[in-house]
C-alpha cells in the first residue's frame, strides 16, 4: 500500500484537488438553486374552532363541499328563577344549513323562532393570514345577509318589504399564537322599517371577540358588539350584546356553551334588539352545536 500511495502520489493529490473544486462547484450550484426557490407560504389554520365566535360570526368558513347543519338555542332569562327553570321553559331556537361552494365562499340559509325571522348568508374570504413569501397579518372576510320577519303584526300598511333587513361585515382576524386568537368586525345593519321615530333605519356596530385556547379540544371564548347607545336605547331600553362561553370540540362536533345577555342569534336581532341588562342579571344560558356532513368527496 505505501508503495502504491508512494508511485501514485502526483495522481493522488491531483485527484484530491478535483474533488475539491468540483465540491466548491456543486455547493455553488445548491446555493443558487436555494436561491431560486421561493419560501412557502404558510397560510394561520383553525383560527376559531368554528364559523361562529359565539353570537357573530368568526373568519372561518365550511370547506368546500362540505354541508353544516346547525341548531342553536338561548333561554329565558336566568333571573326568572325555578318557576320557569332558569329561563329553560322559554327557549328560542334558530337552525341552519351551511354550504362550502368554493374554498374561498359559503353560503348558509336558516330560520328562527325570534320574530319568526328567515335568514340567508353569504360569506366570502379576502385575504388569509400567512407568513413566508405571500405573507399577510390577518385575514380578512366579507358576510352579507338578509332577514325577513314573519311574525304577525298588528301594525296598518305594514307591508313585505318593512320586514326586511341587510347586514354588512367585515371580519378582520389574526392569529397570534396557538391559543390566542382575536376578531374584530366592522358591521352595517339597516332595517327598512324601526319601532319608532327614535330609532334609525341604518345602525353601526364594532364587534370585538377572541378565544383562548386550554386544550387542544377547548377553548375560552368572550365577545362585544359596540354600539352607539344613543341610537339604541332609545325609549326601549336595548343594551350592548355580550357573551362568553366554551368551545368544545367532539369528532364532527363543535358545541359551544355560553351566557349573554341577547336572545336572538342573528346580526339584525342581537345588535339593535337586546333587552337583557347585565347589572340585573337578565342574563341568557344557551348553546351552539354544528354537525359536518361531507356532501362532495374533493
Amino acid at each position: 500500500m505505501m508503495d502504491f500511495l508512494k508511485t501514485n502520489k502526483q495522481a493522488l493529490l491531483i485527484s484530491l484537488a478535483l474533488l475539491w473544486v468540483i465540491g466548491l462547484h456543486a455547493q455553488s450550484d445548491l446555493d443558487m438553486l436555494s436561491e431560486m426557490v421561493e419560501p412557502e407560504t404558510q397560510y394561520a389554520q383553525a383560527t376559531f374552532k368554528s364559523t361562529r365566535i359565539l353570537n357573530g360570526h368568526s373568519i372561518e368558513q365550511t370547506h368546500e363541499g362540505e354541508l353544516s347543519f346547525r341548531i342553536s338555542h338561548r333561554f329565558g332569562p336566568v333571573n326568572q328563577g325555578v318557576y320557569e327553570l332558569f329561563g329553560i321553559d322559554q327557549a328560542i331556537i334558530h337552525f341552519s344549513l351551511e354550504y362550502g361552494i368554493a374554498p374561498w365562499l359559503m353560503v348558509g340559509v336558516g330560520r328562527s323562532s325570534f320574530d319568526k325571522t328567515y335568514d340567508g348568508f353569504v360569506k366570502a374570504r379576502i385575504f388569509r393570514q400567512a407568513k413566508g413569501e405571500n405573507s399577510f397579518p390577518v385575514s380578512v372576510n366579507y358576510m352579507g345577509a338578509s332577514e325577513i320577519k314573519t311574525v304577525r303584526s298588528n301594525f296598518d300598511n305594514y307591508l313585505t318589504r318593512h320586514r326586511l333587513a341587510y347586514i354588512h361585515q367585515l371580519l378582520i382576524a389574526r392569529k397570534f399564537n396557538n391559543a390566542l386568537s382575536m376578531q374584530v368586525s366592522p358591521t352595517y345593519l339597516h332595517r327598512n322599517i324601526v319601532p319608532n321615530e327614535s330609532f334609525d333605519n341604518d345602525l353601526w356596530s364594532l364587534g370585538v371577540g377572541g378565544r383562548l385556547k386550554i386544550t387542544p379540544m377547548v377553548t375560552l371564548n368572550a365577545e362585544v358588539f359596540l354600539v352607539d347607545q344613543t341610537k339604541v336605547e332609545a325609549q326601549e331600553n336595548y343594551y350592548i350584546p355580550v357573551a362568553f362561553g366554551v368551545d368544545i370540540e367532539t369528532g364532527g362536533h363543535v358545541f359551544q356553551l355560553m351566557v349573554t345577555n341577547a336572545q336572538s342569534m342573528r346580526e339584525g336581532g342581537f345588535i339593535g334588539q337586546t333587552t337583557g341588562n347585565w347589572l340585573e342579571g337578565d342574563l341568557h344560558f344557551g348553546f351552539n352545536i354544528s354537525r359536518v356532513f361531507n356532501i362532495v368527496d374533493q
